[in-house]
């Protein structure tokens, strides 16, 4: 009985992969059988024991196609397919909700996270006794809009959150299964990656690794969804928009009894005999438009915590190949 338990034993950690990489796809047809390739070489050199989840965020094109085809003839790659668009961090949730491995790598599909880098960042975590070590792109090659308002978001970011966050560091980096399953506890509806890896306070590292060009395509986060993303973020991450907005409110009440005390003097003074019809029509609109802008914030707020007490799912899986 005891040699059949610890037959059992042994042969599920044989089943269990070393490493486990997760990557979304979104508008990525082009580019998912390099990516596929570039990692079987990659993960190779570390160990044959991996597997590849690619993970179909709703994409409009073919990419499903590709992948479901490379699942075919390849068993360590798994293919999951969300039933609609959820965003990239809801897929890697689903991605990461499913890997098996020790380690898990988490990047994006897009190959500008080059797989090369991997074994350096495995490298990395096990001889530091590394919980996780994150990528930190050298010589980062997006445009400039795209580092420009990145570095502005973060460092907005850091400031209203109290944490200090790097722009240079994404999703890429390699993660050990006990930080992975800290990540999961987290069960808040607007997932972040970067942010939930931060809080759970593991002990980690970065490294330099190449950053490269995207090989075809282009990312399909626009201004719009970039505004949006970060509009979430600093909602779910930080209450300090409210506290501000307190301060704000206080500053106001105070500068608005001065003035009306310096008016009151110099009316008694009798250096007042007409009042100011200009100055109270700025007022009113200068007042009316603070009081409109901080129930917009605490709507924002209100309008998220409607979205938390629904308990919907946090994403929902249409297809699995290879489960």
């Amino acid at each position: 009985m005891y040699l059949e338990s610890l037959e059992n034993i042994q042969t599920q950690k044989k089943r269990c992969p070393l490493i486990s990489v997760v990557s979304p796809v979104y508008r990525s047809e082009e580019l998912v059988d390099e990516l596929i390739n570039r990692l079987m070489i990659a993960l190779s050199s570390i160990s044959e024991q991996f597997e590849i989840i690619l993970v179909d965020d709703g994409s409009p094109d073919r990419s499903w196609e590709k992948i479901e085809k490379r699942c075919k003839n390849e068993k360590r790659i798994q293919g999951v397919r969300l039933s609609r668009n959820f965003g990239q961090h809801f897929a890697i949730s689903a991605g990461i909700d499913r890997s098996k491995g020790e380690w898990v790598v988490v990047m994006d599909c897009d190959l500008q996270d080059r797989p090369e880098e991997i074994p350096n960042l495995y490298e990395a975590a096990t001889l530091g006794n590394y919980d996780m070590v994150l990528a930190k792109r050298a010589n980062r090659q997006d445009g400039f809009i795209k580092c420009y308002s990145s570095k502005l978001f973060y460092r907005v970011l850091s400031f209203l959150s109290g944490t200090q966050y790097d722009n240079t560091i994404g999703n890429f980096g390699i993660y050990h299964k006990k930080a992975i399953r800290a990540v999961l506890q987290m069960q808040e509806k607007i997932r972040y990656f970067p942010a939930m890896i931060n809080w759970i306070g593991f002990k980690k590292s970065s490294i330099e690794v190449q950053h490269s060009q995207r090989p075809s395509g282009k990312t399909s986060y626009n201004l719009k969804k970039q505004l949006k993303l970060a509009i979430d973020i600093l909602l779910a991450y930080s209450d300090k928009p409210l506290r501000l907005i307190i301060a704000l409110g206080l500053s106001f009440s105070f500068l608005s009894f001065v003035l009306g005390f310096s008016i009151l003097l110099l009316y008694l003074s009798g250096k007042i005999h007409v009042v100011g019809y200009a100055s109270i029509v700025a007022s009113l609109c200068f007042f009316s438009g603070v009081i409109i802008s901080v129930l917009g914030v605490i709507g924002l707020y209100v309008g998220k915590i409607f979205d938390g007490i629904k308990n919907r799912p946090t994403y929902l899986i249409r297809d699995v190949i290879n489960e």
